[in-house]
């Protein structure tokens, strides 16, 4: 290892799977020896981490659309950092890079697994949040399986998380009507009065009602981030050939047994709705076209790029646990290795 680089690096481990919700015994923070590089392979100093709910979802055993995390081997998600040695002459040190094994401070892996970023128009992290997966996930879901349009009304559940900012501001530029709810009456005024919303409420209140206030002749389009009764309230609100947007179910990620579906999914039959889930992975080819559109937006500040820090990898447990929950967190989570 090059002079100046050390020996070992610390690493969050998962201790053991959970039953139900988390908690810090089923990870440990533990210090192991970097290997040698070998042939094309890089050294990367970690800065910033992402947690993210679909993370919860690994924790447990079984087929998934992404492999389960290992019990007592080190978790893996996206992450920022700079090459600090490098056997590949494609990313010579000190290059800013993207990858997916974050949840330690250094990794070591082929230069091809790593992508550069720009960070000299925004900063680095922004790759994991507005310009990274949560931003091209509500681009995906809006444009491509809502296939929204100027003018419909669009609700948006999470609408103050990473995803879901998202979406209320790129639905509002291409000229929807947006509601959004939160988990607290201070991020639903977040949702109003940052990201641009027409409306937004706390989904605590009565659903139904809060709904039928912000749009008293229904929505075109649901985009779900949390499943359980919010879908369940955007099904009763759809108007014909309305369309569900299945993003995500963060509310049902902790749940023991699986929850109920909603009741009243049969209005999908007269209403003749479409309900469609989706995986980001499976539109990357994609990934270029959003870039093209959003970085500009983002650059410039036509587009807020909200983000929650976290400070220290020891906390990172802490911080994924925090957001598979109601928490006071506005856009994306991340973490300071640094």
């Amino acid at each position: 290892m090059n002079p100046g680089v050390p020996a070992e690096g610390r690493e969050i481990r998962l201790a053991s799977r959970p039953t139900g919700e988390p908690t810090a015994a089923n990870f440990s923070l533990a210090s192991a020896p970097l290997p040698p590089l070998g042939d094309g392979d890089v050294l990367v100093r970690n800065t910033v981490m992402s947690v993210e709910p679909y993370m919860r979802g690994r924790m447990n055993a079984g087929r998934s659309y992404v492999p389960p995390f290992e019990v007592d081997a080190p978790l893996s998600g996206a992450a920022v950092g700079t090459v600090v040695a490098s056997n590949d002459p494609a990313v010579p040190p000190g290059t800013t890079v993207m990858h997916d094994l974050g949840w330690r401070d250094y990794a070591v892996m082929p230069g091809k697994a790593v992508r550069p970023v720009d960070a000299s128009g925004v900063p680095a992290e922004t790759y994991l949040g507005a310009l990274g997966t949560p931003g091209f996930t509500a681009w995906i879901g809006l444009r491509i399986i809502g296939r929204v349009e100027p003018g419909e009304t669009l609700f948006v559940s999470a609408a103050a998380g990473a995803v879901g900012s998202m979406a209320v501001q790129l639905a509002k530029r291409w000229g929807l009507r947006v509601i959004g709810s939160a988990s607290s009456d201070a991020k639903a005024a977040f949702v109003r009065e940052q990201l641009g919303a027409d409306a937004a409420f706390d989904y605590h209140a009565p659903l139904r009602e809060s709904l039928q206030a912000a749009a008293p002749d229904g929505i075109d389009v649901y985009f779900d981030n949390v499943g359980g009764p919010q879908l369940e309230a955007a099904i009763g609100a759809l108007r014909n050939h309305g369309r569900a947007v299945l993003c995500g179910a963060v509310s049902q990620y902790n749940a023991a047994s699986p929850p109920p579906g909603p009741r009243n999914l049969g209005l999908a039959i007269g209403r003749r709705l479409r309900l469609e889930g989706f995986i980001v992975i499976d539109h990357r080819a994609r990934f270029g076209e959003f870039l093209d559109e959003v970085l500009p937006l983002v650059r410039d500040g036509a587009i807020v790029a909200p983000a929650t820090y976290v400070t220290g990898l020891e906390n990172a447990p802490e911080a994924l646990m925090d957001i598979l929950r109601p928490n006071a967190s506005l856009g994306k989570v991340l973490v300071r290795l640094e």
